[in-house]
């Protein structure tokens, strides 16, 4: 089953220089719903005005896609097992390192969900460790990337 997913960047120059290379990195994601994205280089890669510290960068972005692909199939497969949950709230980070070429890479993602279970049927710490355990094996973005993704959740769920 092929899928295709599409996203437009639109970077514009405007009246700034270029040939200096202190030109804004600030632009624009455009996804298939309509929804645009505020993007930049991160600042502290290149310090403003050439980069937009509100905006997202690329390793953000990357970082949020892994913990986002993991939190839906997480849900999906707590669903199927009878477990409610209220919420998931996951403050993931990457770290960069250099790879065996020498040049920078997002080299791990650390996962760090936290979840709200209701209802009547509660998942065991087992439960919750299979879950997460299947959820990062299923995920489009942690089988498409090198960085080592990291699933650390609280050792009992959440009341």
């Amino acid at each position: 089953m092929a899928h295709s997913y599409t996203a437009t960047v639109d970077w514009q120059r405007g009246t700034q220089g270029f040939a200096d290379n202190k030109y804004s990195r600030a632009h624009t994601w455009s996804f298939d719903g309509g929804v645009t994205v505020a993007g930049s280089s991160a600042p502290n890669v290149l310090p403003p005005p050439m980069s937009r510290p509100d905006a997202v960068d690329p390793e953000e972005a990357l970082v949020a896609s892994a913990s986002a692909c993991h939190m839906l199939f997480f849900l999906a497969f707590a669903a199927r097992k009878g477990f409610t949950i209220d919420r998931y709230t996951d403050n993931a980070t990457g770290e960069m390192a250099k790879n065996d070429r020498g040049k920078l890479f997002v080299s791990k993602i650390t996962l760090s969900p936290m979840v709200l279970w209701s209802g009547a049927n509660r998942p065991s710490p087992a439960d919750i460790d299979a879950l997460h355990h299947r959820a990062h094996e299923e995920c489009y973005i942690a089988n498409s990337i090198r960085a080592e993704i990291v699933i650390t959740p609280p050792a009992s769920p959440i009341a």
